[in-house]
């Protein structure tokens, strides 16, 4: 007979709740995608069986393994992909790194690295195909948290001479001053979730307009990720549907899309994700912008041949 879990298990699993896995079942979407067309976010989670989470995690994601993955790209028609470090293994970039290395030339990844990180180990990072370090300011002990500019400014001041960019995980509605705050920033910025502000809100708040002069200005990119996340509505949720045009509108050359697999932390349907490539197409409209969107942005920000 197994042992009861002790007292740390119970409170590490009420801490780190699992999260629902993604559908199986993807399906292809209704209008056929680009050659070279980019997933610009996705992260691979274990097998957890090899690869230890962080303790200090909020979640615990289910196996979400390289070969599903692929499958998935596979079947909505995308040949690249962009792999970004879960909050859940912290600094410890080890998964992300073995599926850049299984992945090759078609992959390239954002990792977490620790402010002092030595220049050896961002030059290795470099050679492993990573082009940005992410700040995660939302899947944290303390959500309420503030941008850490000082930290963030050192970092891509050293990042800079690799080309890598800063990408940040915030709710831009809580940064009405966005765009001054990083006026002067020494890397390319990139916010993820059309910059995931809160449900409820609409187009004309602050820190969203402050995105936009970011966006207009050169000095950010934004995902076109996760609509379910910051939606009050089910799918294809509409409610997204303003933002999402108002960033391709005010900078078409500075929005990539990705699909968010395997969608972890997910509080509403878990999404299909051949719907959110439907959903990509409708707000891209014609095919120049989606081209744009899918393959020409792409690699410029990660430097695909």
């Amino acid at each position: 007979m197994a042992a009861p879990p002790n007292d740390a298990d119970s409170q590490a699993s009420a801490a780190a709740p699992l999260c629902a896995a993604p559908d199986p079942d993807p399906r292809p979407p209704a209008r056929r995608l680009p050659a070279d067309a980019c997933d610009c976010h996705a992260h691979i989670c274990g097998p957890a069986s090899a690869f230890d989470y962080d303790p200090a995690r909020i979640y615990t994601p289910p196996d979400a393994l390289l070969p599903d993955y692929r499958a998935m790209l596979a079947t909505l028609g995308l040949s690249r992909a962009v792999l970004v470090q879960p909050s859940v293994y912290g600094t410890d970039n080890r998964v992300l790194l073995k599926a850049l290395s299984d992945m090759g030339s078609c992959a390239r990844g954002v990792a977490v690295v620790d402010p002092a990180v030595e220049d050896r180990t961002l030059d290795a990072l470099h050679g492993a195909g990573v082009r940005g370090a992410r700040l995660n300011l939302v899947d944290v002990a303390d959500p309420s948290a503030t941008l850490p500019l000082d930290e963030a400014r050192a970092l891509a001041a050293r990042i800079a001479r690799l080309g890598w960019h800063v990408e940040f995980l915030v709710h831009v509605d809580n940064v009405p001053d966005l765009d001054s705050q990083f006026a002067d920033f020494p890397a390319p910025v990139v916010f993820g979730h059309l910059g995931y502000f809160r449900p409820g809100q609409d187009p004309d708040v602050p820190g969203f307009q402050a995105l936009l002069r970011l966006l207009k200005g050169g000095r950010a990119w934004v995902k076109l990720t996760g609509p379910y996340r910051i939606s009050a509505e089910p799918a294809p949720y509409a409610d997204t549907d303003p933002f999402a045009r108002a960033l391709l509108e005010a900078a078409p050359d500075r929005v990539v899309w990705g699909s968010d697999w395997p969608h972890v932390m997910v509080k509403s349907a878990m999404p299909n994700d051949g719907t959110l490539a439907d959903i990509l197409c409708g707000w891209a409209g014609d095919t120049a912008t989606l081209e744009r969107v899918l393959v020409d942005n792409p690699k410029e920000l990660y430097g695909f041949d």
